[in-house]
This record gives C-alpha cells, structure tokens and sequence, in this order.
C-alpha cells in the first residue's frame, strides 16, 4: 500500500490540486481509510474569498497520506456530474466544501455506491454538519474528516414534477417540504443568505410567511403496517435530521438519519397561529400537542393537487426543485458518510 501527498498551487484565482511522488507505508502503520479523495468546491456558498481556508483545509488532508484532486464547481449540475466522474475514476471518499445544497446535488451521484461523502462546511446554515458535529471551521473539519468514522445511513427519496412538466426523483438528507415552506424558497432571492446573513434571510421569510395565502393539498401515507390514511394539508414537512443548529435546533422530535422511516410534520391547518406555537416550540425547546399539526412516522407518503388547485411547490434539502404531484419514500441502506470519530469525543 502506498501514501501519495500532494502540493496545492494558485491558479487563476483558482485552487488546483497536484499529486507528488508516493512512498511505501511504514510497517505496521495501519491503512488509512480514506486514500484517493475528489473534492468539489462551490465559491458561491457562504461568503466570499475562502481560498485560503479551503487551501489550509486540503494540506491537512493531505498531510494525512491522502491523494486529493479538486474541482471548482459554479452550478448545481456541476456538482452532481463532478460527483459522477468521482465513482467512475475509483475514489474512495468524495469532498463536498459548501452548504446543504452542494451536498444535496453531491449525494444524487453517490446514492447507492460505496463512495464516501465528507463535508467541509463553507455554507450559511450547514444543518447536516450541525447534525453530524463536525466542526464549522475547515480546518477542524479537515483534522475530523481524516480521523473520522464511517457511517451508512438510509436516505428519503422524492418523485416530483419538474418545472419543465416532467417527472423527476431526488434523494435527500436534511429535509422535504411541500406547501408553505416550498413556496418562500419559491419567492426567496436565493442569493439573500449569502448577501445578508441568516438574520435578513428569516425576516425576509417571516414577512413573506405572514402574508402568504396557503394552498391545500391532499395526501395518503403509510407506517409500514399496510393501513393507509389520508388527509388534506397547507404543509408537509419531512424531516431526517435531528439537530440543524442556528435558531431552529431540534425542529421535529424523533427524526434522525438512522430512523428507517420518514419523521413527518403534518399541517392540516391554515391557523398561521398554530404555525407560530408550533416553531416557537421548537426553539423554546418545549412539546405539547397543537391543534391542526402532527407529527407522524410514515414509509410513503403520496401528495396530489385535489381538482382545479393551484400549484404547489415542492423543495429538498432546501432547494427549489418542482411542484406537485409528488411521492416520498425511503431508501435504506443508502449513504455512507464521514463523521468525527467517536473515539474523540
């Protein structure tokens, strides 16, 4: 087995990755676990002129005797080809640096591989990194990636119309909403996270929120037992995360990416009251039962547009990504993902 250490060069204002000379383990140095790591890196995530945090981030990487190549990624698509290419060319842990929207199209390409993915958190919000506990700093995240642990999980996966009237599937991890929360990443300039922060981009949801006319929709599900129901909803959350960190924290008891089931928030009200009681629970960090909202544990759940309604927007992992009619199931068996080691905390 060999350990291959590579250099990191400017180019461009660009960051590449060039491989050096590779040398024979010691004897009895135990294999590393991750050795031959694809990075892929969205400048538009969080803020701007990271470079040199990423190029820290990498040299730790790769002071760990792991061969590194990076890619700069400027769109959704890129990611989920770049991600791709990764599986075909044999590494064994794909990189994503930036938020939960860049792992989201990183994770279509990796779905039911053996590839690893890694984060190294450059987003705004970072749930799934909040939920793992790995470090906000790319550095620490660096120093934890290449210690950590691997970790196979489940993940929920959404067939949905595309804005082109076509159908389509995602997987995702964090989370899937249809209804309210679709339609303020609908209006949202997605670029207000980035440009002002979290704080401008809740009030900016909030405002939206309190003024939008909610749109119902119907829906059937299920537990896995067999028996179906069905109900009428203004929203539909799906949730795989515990913990999302920033304000929201702990937002749906009972979710978690090892639960094989989806842990669903169901709105069957239009009481923007009930809403309010409901988030400001879970910041507060107190439960009790709402009026209108439940919390279910379902295998499928299948959403229609009941007769002559108009259009309802269906989001994963906070991206924007169609409309109804819409299907939510779970994957088992479907990722694996580098975490902090357990033996380090």
């Amino acid at each position: 087995m060999t350990r291959c250490v590579g250099t990191i060069v400017q180019l461009d204002t660009r960051l590449s990755v060039l491989a050096a000379p590779c040398t024979k383990l010691k004897q009895g140095e135990d294999p590393l676990r991750m050795q031959k790591a694809t990075i892929l890196f969205n400048p538009n995530s969080g803020r701007r002129g990271r470079d040199a945090e990423l190029a820290h981030a990498i040299g730790i990487i790769q002071s760990a005797g792991v061969r590194t190549d990076l890619t700069v990624c400027h769109s959704s698509e890129e990611a989920t080809i770049h991600a791709r290419y990764a599986v075909a060319a044999g590494s064994d842990t794909v990189i994503a640096c930036g938020g939960d929207g860049t792992i989201h199209d990183v994770l279509q390409s990796l779905a039911g591989t053996p590839v690893a993915l890694a984060i190294l958190p450059f987003g705004t919000a970072n749930a799934l990194a909040h939920d793992l506990a790995i470090p906000l700093r790319p550095t620490a995240a660096a120093q934890a990636l290449v210690n950590g642990d691997l970790r196979r999980v489940p993940l929920g996966r959404i067939e949905y119309q595309d804005f082109n009237g076509k159908s389509s599937s995602r997987f995702f991890t964090v989370a899937a909403g249809i209804g309210v929360d679709a339609h303020l990443f609908y209006k949202l300039n997605r670029d207000l996270k980035k440009q002002a922060g979290m704080a401008a981009y809740y009030l900016r949801a909030w405002n939206l929120w309190a003024t939008h006319r909610m749109r119902k929709f119907d829906i059937e599900y299920s537990n896995g037992t067999g028996t179906k129901y069905q109900a009428t909803l203004t929203e539909l959350l799906a949730v795989r995360i515990r913990f999302f960190g920033n304000i929201l924290r702990e937002l749906v008891p009972g979710a978690s990416l090892d639960h094989p089931h989806l842990r669903a928030v169901m709105c069957r009200t239009d009481s923007r009251n009930a809403y309010l009681q409901y988030v400001a629970g879970a910041l507060l960090g107190w439960r009790r039962k709402i009026d209108g909202i439940d919390l279910v544990s379902a295998s499928e759940i299948t959403c229609q547009l009941p007769p002559d309604a108009e259009r309802v927007y269906v989001e994963a992992d906070g991206e924007l990504i169609g409309r109804l009619p819409a299907r939510m199931t779970m994957q088992p068996d479907a990722l694996t993902l580098v975490v902090p080691s357990q033996r380090s905390r």
